[in-house]
């Protein structure tokens, strides 16, 4: 099979259903946030938001998040919906002696916008977009976030004009965007299941190892220090219309035993499956399968290797 040459996506304009929104705002919430998050809090500014994630004593991921500070003392945490309740609860175990007020902002809409940028343009009745991942934007009516790979937008707030409902069939494509981009989107199923690192998120810079401490912080400086990761994110494809679901099981093709576990999937264009996959580290490359299909490896877009997010920054 093929690789699929990544460029720009063809448009789309949809409610994101799949994406919700923890707010974490109060005199104390950056400070609560700083002991609590991957990222350093004070890269969430008006110019960029950084990923981040939450993790358990035991550096296993929570839940993946995109922190854009909406306000001066006042965050809010992109996170995947079947993970936000969660989050919420998590962070409410820790946040008692803070000034912060932590809810799920329901009336926020989350749209995905792709294409050309004069179409996006349109959409959203603005002039310029952000540039490049992570770079916000914002004017009265939302804020912007640029996406991983070309022509793509995450906007917040006002729904763009000729948004389209969130359908499964419609949404899914921006998710196989995600997916082609190596962004793996943790489920509730997969939630305090991984290292930060298995997921790749240091190498999307998504993880500081300049900062203090904050919840699980040892032990993701452990395992990267150490070199004690051991499964790391791969990017699958299969043909034909095999039904993979998140959770199912990479398989050596050889012996028939399990080497990984799928973690995001969608159906792309030519009638197969695209997905991410945590898979055991080995030193020479084995043939996959997911079920009974064969699995072909295709690249991910960036080097599977720490991302300063310091350095994401400096780039300002």
């Amino acid at each position: 099979m093929s690789d699929f040459i990544l460029g720009a996506p063809a448009p789309l304009n949809v409610h994101l259903s799949r994406l919700a929104v923890v707010e974490v705002a109060g005199k104390d919430a950056e400070r609560f946030l700083q002991g609590q998050i991957s990222a350093q809090v004070g890269h969430a500014d008006d110019r960029f938001a950084p990923y981040g994630v939450f993790c358990t004593p035991k550096g296993r991921v929570i839940a993946n998040v995109q922190l854009l500070r909406a306000e001066p003392e006042r965050y809010w945490l992109i996170t995947p919906t079947s993970l936000s309740e969660t989050l919420r609860a998590h962070l409410a175990k820790y946040a008692v002696f803070f000034k912060t007020e932590i809810r799920q902002r329901d009336d926020i809409g989350l749209y995905g916008l792709a294409g050309e940028d004069k179409r996006i343009n349109e959409w959203l009745e603005v002039a310029t977009l952000p540039r490049r991942t992570g770079e916000v934007q914002r004017d009265d009516q939302r804020w912007l976030i640029r996406a991983p790979g070309e022509g793509r937008v995450l906007a917040l707030g006002t729904a763009p004009s000729g948004a389209e409902a969130a359908t499964r069939a419609i949404e899914s494509r921006w998710w196989l965007e995600e997916i082609r981009h190596g962004v793996a989107w943790l489920e509730a199923s997969q939630s305090d299941a991984w290292l930060p690192q298995m997921i790749n998120w240091e190498a999307l810079g998504g993880i500081s190892f300049k900062k203090g401490c904050y919840t699980g912080q040892e032990v993701v400086a452990r395992a990267h220090y150490r070199g004690q990761v051991k499964k790391r994110l791969a990017r699958l494809a299969v043909e034909g219309d095999a039904t993979i679901a998140v959770g199912d099981p990479v398989l050596d093709r050889e012996s028939g035993k399990s080497v990984g576990t799928v973690v995001a999937v969608e159906p792309n264009e030519q009638g197969g499956s695209e997905m991410l996959a945590v898979v055991t580290l080995r030193e020479a490359p084995i043939a996959l399968s997911v079920g009974s299909a064969e699995a072909a490896r295709l690249e991910l877009p960036y080097a599977v290797e720490r991302l300063d997010p310091e350095t994401l920054v400096a780039e300002d």
